[in-house]
């Protein structure tokens, strides 16, 4: 090779070199300048994806009643930094593909963090799109384990799935004495098969006999036929993680297909008084559920949240809306320690965090996950009490 050719290959080669570099630099550089936009900006801006209409809207909407007053009584005391705190939400309706347009949307937004995605398939699908960008990503309520497995700026301020199988599975034994216990679970639902996967499989390794495993569609309103198998059973508990609306409708059955068994049922139970006549409320007589938080936690913490909220929204508020309001404060938290919004700094803070919220007081493991305790509760007279603490989300 000539003189004339080498010189040429090398300056090809530098350009290369260099051009390579010069990416690298620019979404370094992006990043940072975005940042510093944040940082110029005299707003926080936060922001989220969640149902506000369609058969999920429930829980979209009492998430964002939480948020919204923790983000009112944060604003009326100086905000975040001195800065005022701004909120922007995008209905996905509970759907995967309108969770990712969100999502986009919220980072043409410019947005600080993201909190939401409230039921779990579309805040697996927030979780996997933000990991490239390296936004600050909060669940308050997403319960699916892998949503922040493997994720560095995915937290969660609930607990996981397989932390409520188990613990229920231990409760039953532990608590209940239970040697036979039965699920009826929603094939329909990742939350419900999660759960009950794992209860299964816990309440084997504590030696009771797994007697029935029946399930249902979401459609389904008839639950005979699985009920009658399990009454020939004769367990001494029965399972049923789903959602308030389904338990509702199964309790009652339940009762009428004279299953003597206690009731036992995850977080999803929450508030499914309030979708029942009285006349149904018997049948839940006895019952019990894990919760993230209780109604009749003493602390002015707590009190003053309940009393602020049912102020506001003229309703006692539902473990979505505590754990929405937590999310908040867990967020100012990490950013003041921080000193910055910016997104790395606030992720590293957040690993490091202590919290202390109405939902109970947490750090983070490694995954990403709260280490918290649930809370037992018992449904009586057609009421809520609070039976005890169970186990530690580890």
């Amino acid at each position: 090779m000539n003189l004339r050719k080498k010189f040429a290959v090398g300056m090809l080669l530098a350009g290369l070199f260099l051009s390579a570099c010069g990416n690298e630099g620019g979404n370094e550089s992006k990043k940072a300048d975005g940042a510093n936009k944040q940082e110029a900006s005299e707003t926080i801006k936060l922001g989220n994806s969640a149902p506000l209409t369609g058969p999920l809207s429930i829980y979209g909407q009492t998430t964002n009643n939480g948020i919204k007053l923790a983000l009112e009584e944060v604003n009326a005391n100086g905000g975040i930094l001195g800065k005022k705190v701004d909120w922007v939400e995008y209905d996905d309706k509970g759907e995967i593909t309108d969770a990712v347009t969100n999502y986009n949307k919220l980072m043409e937004d410019k947005v600080d963090a993201i909190f939401g995605g409230v039921p779990s398939k579309p805040a697996l699908a927030i979780a996997e799109s933000s990991v490239n960008d390296g936004v600050l990503y909060i669940t308050p309520t997403a319960t699916q384990a892998n949503i922040t497995e493997g994720k560095p700026n995915v937290f969660r301020t609930c607990f996981t799935d397989p932390f409520q199988g188990e613990v229920l599975a231990n409760f039953s034994k532990e608590k209940l004495n239970a040697k036979k216990v039965a699920i009826l679970r929603n094939q329909s639902s990742d939350f419900s098969m999660g759960v009950a996967d794992v209860f299964e499989k816990k309440a084997k390794e504590l030696g009771m006999e797994v007697v029935a495993d029946e399930s249902y569609g979401d459609s389904d309103t008839d639950f005979k036929a699985q009920l009658t198998n399990v009454r020939g059973q004769n367990p001494d508990v029965l399972f049923i993680p789903d959602y308030y609306e389904k338990v509702a409708l199964i309790a009652p059955q339940v009762k009428e297909a004279g299953i003597d068994a206690t009731l036992v049922g995850a977080d999803g139970w929450d508030t499914v008084l309030s979708v029942m006549d009285e006349s149904s409320f018997s049948s839940l007589d006895n019952s019990y559920f894990s919760n993230q938080f209780t109604l009749e936690d003493p602390s002015e913490e707590v009190q003053t949240f309940l009393k602020n909220y049912k102020e506001k929204f003229g309703e006692n508020p539902s473990t979505f809306a505590a754990e929405g309001y937590d999310t908040v404060y867990l967020y100012k938290q990490a950013v003041e320690a921080a000193g910055t919004t910016e997104w790395a700094k606030v992720i590293e803070a957040l690993k490091k965090v202590e919290f202390k919220g109405v939902t109970g007081s947490f750090t983070y493991d490694e995954n990403n996950n709260p280490v918290k305790t649930a809370k037992m509760i018992r449904i009586e007279n057609g009421e809520y009490k609070f039976d005890s603490d169970a186990g530690t989300n580890k």
